[in-house]
């Protein structure tokens, strides 16, 4: 019947004015020019206006706008749009009406361009839900094609979860919410995220209403920081701190748990308000003090790794979550001041005594220095005063040089116990810190853990020689090698000195001697004891001009034949030699004094 239909002839077809060339049955080609006109849009270039989609394939859109022929426009600017079809309506901007091939030229991507900011702002104002296609990636985010101007999706905005991966979601099509724009740069920033909070608000809350302390729920590790883990229970996260992974210690949570691992943790305090939720894990474990050795006693030996350093000492794990502490004081016998470091490191593995054990207050210290025998407890047989040996300097102080002879065992050698001979104004003229020096032990203290030590005493006492040789009235060569206040410090054979006041220094020519003179001098005071011996230069002519008075004296006297003259003579004689001599050496002893 259909064919019938399409071979029927037209009844009122004017076949007579067919024949003579109009076709249009009577009417002006000018009528039928305007007709034509009024039948098409009425389109400007550079103009936007709205097309109906005929057809499309992958690479090109064919868009009908009612003009006298249809645009074709790139199908890669509707790919914001995967589900454009044949019927759809859209915008297109007119770039050109006929371009050299006779073709209209339009744009979808200018004509969403061109509306784009109207777009945008109303859909932030109505809170509304836009579509918008993921080009790349960026610096914090991504680059999302909305309304064709280009927004930025920060990577905290596209989901609830951590985004671990970005490119597997650069060429999506999503939809998103307008949540911040900048007028003045014409910067946009969207959420894909901001989307689903409302709904996983509402989850949040009937999970938290259902909560309770104690509870114990399964998660999945969401996310793994350096002070804690974060775990999904479903729509809500908690957060279990480093503090409650392990009843050990623990570096960091990686050492614990894995991304993606799902494990049962104990709800340990929740707040309704701020939607916290803190969890435990370790909490699901007894105890290790609980189970530790019942038998374990203060005395026994116990190995375990060192887990933190102090400078006041180390903290041992002996089992997971069971330390003690080994206060530098307990590393050695010694009694010096020393860090914890000087013995021990981070990761190594010490064996120890255990000295406190509190199983209620959970506390344990222990010692290593108690492996080793304490060396005081025999030193009498080891250090017996009079033996000699070898020694460490550690210190010096003004009054004496302490040493040690051992890891524990310490000692002083009083300044005075250095030499026999020089006269040391502090330690350091003598010997440094580091070097070795051998000692006598003179006295030992146990109470206080200290000796007393000598040096000198290892050589014999020079002095009982210099007795002999320094004797009183006895005449010496010697050179001035310090000049003091008080006098010159002389220095005398056999490496010993002597001192002279200023009045003792006084030269035959009335002049004063000066230092690094070489002059003889005459003993006039030597005391073993005191180490001192008193010269003088002075002495010396002195003496000899006493000497000679005395002489002439005596040759007048007998020169006399006067029976009276030798009386008053001897008289003079007594009073200006004898008296002056005792005078002189009490004027003497007295400036001493």
């Amino acid at each position: 019947m259909s064919e019938v239909l399409k071979n029927s002839p037209i009844e009122d077809f004017d076949w007579e004015a067919y024949e003579k060339g109009d076709t249009q049955r009577g009417k002006s080609f000018e009528e039928l020019e305007k007709t034509y006109d009024e039948s098409l849009n009425t389109i400007k270039d550079k103009d936007v206006t709205e097309g109906t989609v005929i057809a499309l394939n992958k690479r090109e859109v064919v868009v009908n706008i009612g003009y006298k022929s249809d645009g074709i426009i790139p199908f890669s600017e509707f790919r914001y749009n995967p589900d454009l079809k044949v019927g759809d309506t859209v915008e297109v901007f007119i770039e050109n009406q006929e371009d050299k091939k006779g073709q209209l030229i339009l744009s979808h991507k200018k004509a969403r361009a061109a509306k784009s900011w109207d777009r945008v702002n109303e859909a932030l104002e109505n809170n509304e839900i836009i579509k918008g296609y993921i080009k790349c990636r960026t610096k914090g985010g991504m680059i999302v094609d909305v309304f064709g101007i280009e927004a930025f999706l920060p990577g905290s905005q596209i989901d609830v979860k951590p985004i671990r991966d970005y490119d597997v979601f650069v060429g999506k099509t999503m939809e998103f919410k307008v949540v911040k724009i900048n007028q003045e740069f014409k910067n946009v920033v969207v959420s894909h995220k901001a989307l689903i909070e409302a709904e996983l608000e509402q989850q949040k809350k009937d999970i938290i209403a259902k909560l309770e302390k104690g509870q114990v729920l399964e998660g999945t590790v969401k996310n793994i920081t350096s002070y804690g883990v974060f775990i999904d229970l479903g729509g809500v996260d908690g957060l279990i701190h480093i503090t409650d992974l392990s009843w050990g210690r623990v570096n960091h949570p990686e050492e614990v748990v894995s991304l993606d691992q799902k494990l049962n943790v104990v709800i340990l305090d929740f707040d309704d308000e701020k939607k916290r939720i803190a969890l435990g894990l370790k909490q699901l474990q007894p105890h290790p003090w609980d189970a530790l050795d019942a038998n374990l006693k203060v005395g026994d030996k116990v190995k375990g790794k060192v887990v933190v350093m102090a400078d006041y000492g180390a903290f041992i794990e002996i089992a997971p979550g069971v330390e003690g502490l080994i206060h530098v004081s307990e590393m050695s016998w010694s009694q010096h001041l020393r860090s914890a470091q000087d013995f021990m490191k981070v990761g190594d593995e010490v064996e120890a005594v255990i000295l406190t054990l509190d199983r209620e207050e959970r506390k344990m210290s222990l010692g290593i220095k108690q492996l080793k025998q304490d060396p005081w407890e025999n030193i009498e047989e080891k250090y017996a005063v009079g033996s000699k040996h070898t020694a460490k300097v550690r210190n010096f102080t003004n009054f004496g040089v302490f040493v040690e002879l051992e890891e524990g065992v310490d000692g002083l050698i009083h300044i005075s116990d250095l030499s026999w001979t020089k006269k040391i104004k502090h330690p350091s003229e003598f010997t440094q810190i580091g070097a070795d020096i051998d000692v006598q032990v003179l006295e030992i203290d146990k109470d206080n853990r200290r000796l007393s030590l000598g040096h000198k005493q290892l050589e014999e006492n020079p002095w009982d020689v210099f007795e002999t040789v320094f004797t009183v009235g006895s005449i010496h060569e010697g050179t001035i090698i310090e000049m003091l206040d008080k006098g010159a410090v002389v220095a005398l054979p056999y490496g010993v000195e002597g001192f002279a006041t200023p009045k003792h220094l006084v030269k035959e020519d009335g002049s004063q001697a000066k230092q690094d003179e070489k002059l003889n001098f005459k003993v006039i005071e030597f005391n073993k004891d005191a180490k001192r011996i008193i010269l003088s230069h002075s002495r010396i002519f002195e003496d000899e001009a006493k000497a000679e008075a005395k002489k002439a004296a005596k040759k007048a006297a007998k020169a006399s034949n006067n029976d009276d003259a030798p009386v008053i003579t001897n008289t003079i004689e007594k009073t200006t030699l004898g008296d002056l001599e005792e005078l002189a050496a009490l004027k003497e002893k007295l400036s001493k004094k």
